[in-house]
């Protein structure tokens, strides 16, 4: 059996995150100096002191939590047997299984960041979280709202069984979110989120991203990576390069990304990073498994 490393994505920041391991750990501290020297900026005080308005915008949310992930996992001395990452983590996921340097990761996930939230405030989208309804229900009902309205709503996130995040256009989520209570859907609810996420209103972010990309330096992993773009695992350097930048206009495959883990071996999920979501994602999706976190 194996052990697999899970790494958060945007949502599981917080003002104050690492400023305790900080303080207690040179190694970490290290990594969070290093960062600050790397980006120019000043990430240490936002990530310590905030305001928390600040830490939201995703241009600071991404490199925050990787930061905070990176430098929490060099610290464990661990040895996974296959790495995954929710959205933004599986950059951190890339530098876990040793495909992607600290630094140039760090470059990328700014870079990512900075995108995203021009494509936000560009193309103005958002997100909504939907509750007690099968995959396919959404699937559905996010479709009709598409043609009804002619703009797109896509599910985004499958987070776990009977839990999905729809990303798209406004007027197209209000639709699918009146269309998910007329079938009796049990919450769906707008986020607040700085743009529509895995979804094709990113375009300018994927166009920017994928330039940054094509000069990355991507190793062959140590340990498998699965890919939210596929669900599935892969060592190939390019197919990794290949799904980080898919992976801004289509769909987080999380659910079938815990199930192809779990077949394939995993029977221990450690989340490391800020915050324990993913740690409830697991015990949501998989039985007879042991989970454990680090934050």
């Amino acid at each position: 059996m194996s052990t697999a490393y899970l790494f958060p994505g945007q949502g599981a920041q917080s003002v104050g995150m690492g400023q305790a391991h900080y303080n207690d750990n040179e190694q970490f501290a290290s990594y969070v100096n290093r960062a600050n020297a790397i980006l120019g900026f000043d990430l240490k005080q936002i990530m310590f002191e905030g305001p928390e308005e600040k830490l939201k915008q995703t241009e600071f949310t991404q490199p925050a939590i990787f930061l905070h992930s990176i430098a929490l996992f060099n610290t464990l001395d661990a040895d996974p047997g296959m790495v995954a990452g929710h959205s933004l983590g599986e950059f951190s996921a890339l530098v876990a299984c040793g495909a992607v340097a600290f630094e140039d990761a760090l470059n990328i996930v700014r870079r990512r960041g900075e995108l995203m939230q021009q494509a936000g405030e560009n193309n103005p989208g958002t997100m909504a979280a939907v509750i007690g309804m099968d995959d396919e229900v959404v699937e559905r009902i996010c479709k009709r709202a598409t043609e009804e309205v002619g703009k797109e709503v896509i599910a985004a996130n499958y987070n776990c069984p009977g839990q999905i995040v729809i990303s798209g256009d406004e007027e197209a989520i209000d639709k699918a979110i009146a269309l998910l209570k007329e079938e009796g859907c049990r919450l769906a609810k707008k986020l607040a989120v700085s743009g529509a996420f895995h979804s094709s209103l990113m375009q300018p972010a994927y166009d920017g991203l994928k330039k940054s990309l094509e000069t990355l330096d991507i190793s062959k992993p140590k340990c498998p990576i699965y890919s939210n773009y596929t669900a599935e695992a892969t060592s190939n350097p390019e197919e990794i390069r290949s799904n980080v930048l898919n992976q801004l206009l289509n769909p987080v495959r999380w659910t079938q990304t815990l199930q192809n883990m779990h077949e394939n071996g995993a029977d221990t999920f450690i989340e490391v990073g800020p915050g324990n979501v993913l740690q409830g994602l697991v015990k949501r999706t998989l039985d007879d498994i042991t989970i454990n976190g680090y934050q």
